[in-house]
């Protein structure tokens, strides 16, 4: 039998959401890099006045960046709470998501250069 929550409670659920959104633009040095390239990003768009599909792309790029980096960041802190002793496995976990963040962080900017290049160059 499932717990039913009002709807107050599921409203202030939303405040544990945000406050990790703050946490991870307050003490992750990287977070900086992702808000200064969404900036940049979005600023070209509405220059080029990018197409309806074009800005799908670019949000969902965004949005996978920043959202592995709260994953990312998560893994660390959960790992350096449990040990913070060097371990082999506790490295290897955090470079793998460290490597998350990076992949989508390449395929964005991939993608930003399919849309942007043809526009600059014109």
């Amino acid at each position: 039998m499932s717990k039913r929550f009002s709807i107050k409670e599921r409203l202030r659920s939303f405040t544990f959401a945000f406050a990790g959104l703050k946490a991870l633009l307050l003490e992750e040095h990287n977070a900086y890099l992702h808000v200064a390239a969404t900036f940049l990003v979005v600023s070209l768009g509405f220059y080029f006045r990018l197409a309806p599909i074009e800005w799908v792309a670019i949000i969902i790029c965004i949005g996978m960046v920043f959202a592995l980096e709260l994953v990312n960041t998560s893994i660390e802190a959960l790992a350096d709470h449990v040990t913070p002793e060097k371990h082999d496995n506790i490295k290897n976990v955090k470079d793998l998501a460290a490597g998350a963040v990076l992949v989508a962080a390449i395929i964005s900017v991939v993608v930003a250069l399919l849309i942007f290049i043809p526009k600059i160059l014109a």
